[in-house]
């Protein structure tokens, strides 16, 4: 392939085969209600959360693909769709080991590199998810050159808010650090995860 040529590799998450079964738990009174949104013609892409972050410096790709694993494995809300049941959604947790989809886009000598940068953000935004068959999680590197990358990370506003992203902010960093080191993950199981809340507001709605 021509250094001009940008190559696209679709990395799968790394647990392909996941073991054990999805869990099911109910909704949040927001999730119920975006949920119910997203099923309006064209409208589930309007609640997609697009972030880039633009990296420099040295990058262990195979690296950041188990550091998002981490994340997703640590976090339910990562790996949660939304299914109906008999016209009631439920929130469906895939496994500890379902990974994070990350697709990998090499830009490295292409002139117009920025302009598809650009057209691939655009892409990301757009692009809806399918709240039942999931992930409500994607991610897409783009490689500027050996030193220069731009993540892409898009999720569903039902999975993921304004302050998930400062937990993925403060977490993914450390997470990566450390397991360039060789180390184990520095951080901790969740004090709660958001189907606990989601049964605590029910509860409270009910009483």
């Amino acid at each position: 392939m021509s250094a001009t040529e940008p190559s696209h590799v679709s990395l799968p998450p790394r647990s392909k085969q996941a073991n054990g079964p999805a869990t099911t738990a109910v909704t949040s009174l927001a999730q119920q209600r975006l949920w119910f949104l997203s099923q309006m013609r064209g409208a589930s892409q309007a609640y997609n959360e697009a972030m880039a972050y633009r990296l420099r410096g040295p990058l262990d790709r195979a690296v950041l693909g188990r550091a998002l694993d981490a994340l997703v494995s640590r976090h339910e809300a990562l790996r949660t769709r939304l299914v109906a049941v008999e016209g009631e959604v439920f929130q469906r947790i895939d496994p500890p080991d379902t990974g994070y989809t990350l697709v990998v886009d090499d830009l490295t000598g292409c002139a117009d590199a920025e302009e598809r940068l650009v057209a691939l953000q655009g892409e990301e935004a757009a692009t809806p998810f399918d709240l039942s068959r999931g992930p409500l999680v994607r991610g897409r590197l783009v490689v500027l050159g050996a030193r220069e990358h731009v993540l892409l990370l898009t999720m569903h506003h039902t999975v993921f808010d304004g302050q998930s992203m400062d937990i993925m902010l403060r977490e993914l960093g450390p997470v990566y650090a450390a397991f360039v080191r060789g180390a184990d993950d520095p951080s901790g199981p969740p004090a709660a995860q958001y189907a606990d809340y989601a049964r605590r507001q029910r509860a409270e709605a009910e009483a």
